[in-house]
């Protein structure tokens, strides 16, 4: 299963188009079936980015809604904060996406992004928001791994 690793910069241009990183554009098209799209792009429900799901990524995501009442409130809210702004995505043949400019202003892009690998799906980030992002989640990574015998952990419960 091919995944997304490292952070990585780009320049966003005045179309709204980036570049997203080789080793990302290798990953979604080693996991793209015929017919589908690259990836689909939406706000992350968590932070003020937005989250790229390989298609298969997605999927499982929405799996969810299959087992709600397709008459609820419930799934209702579900499916439109899952569908409503979400946006499947192809790249140019320079490896270029359109970032929708709702969703630039939903993470607040402008000149720059930062791309963040989270294994089976990735975010596009500003840089700035990006980075204090890896501190926080380092930090509490750090709690949570203490005492569990993971890096920098003692090894004995606390």
């Amino acid at each position: 299963m091919s995944v997304f690793l490292g952070t990585h910069q780009n320049r966003l241009d005045a179309k709204g188009r980036v570049s997203i990183p080789s080793a990302f554009r290798t990953a979604l098209r080693a996991r793209a079936k015929s017919g589908e799209p690259l990836a689909i792009l939406r706000p992350s429900h968590l932070h003020p980015c937005l989250e790229a799901w390989p298609a298969d990524a997605f999927a499982a995501l929405t799996r969810p809604l299959d087992e709600m009442d397709i008459f609820s409130e419930d799934h209702d809210d579900l499916a439109t904060a899952l569908y409503a702004d979400a946006y499947p995505f192809e790249a140019d043949k320079e490896g270029r996406i359109l970032l929708p400019e709702t969703l630039r202003t939903y993470a607040g892009l402008t000149d720059q992004v930062t791309f963040m690998g989270l294994g089976r799906t990735f975010q596009i980030w500003d840089p700035q928001a990006a980075l204090a992002r890896r501190t926080t989640a380092r930090e509490r990574a750090r709690r949570l791994t203490s005492g569990r015998g993971a890096a920098g952990g003692t090894g004995t419960p606390q």
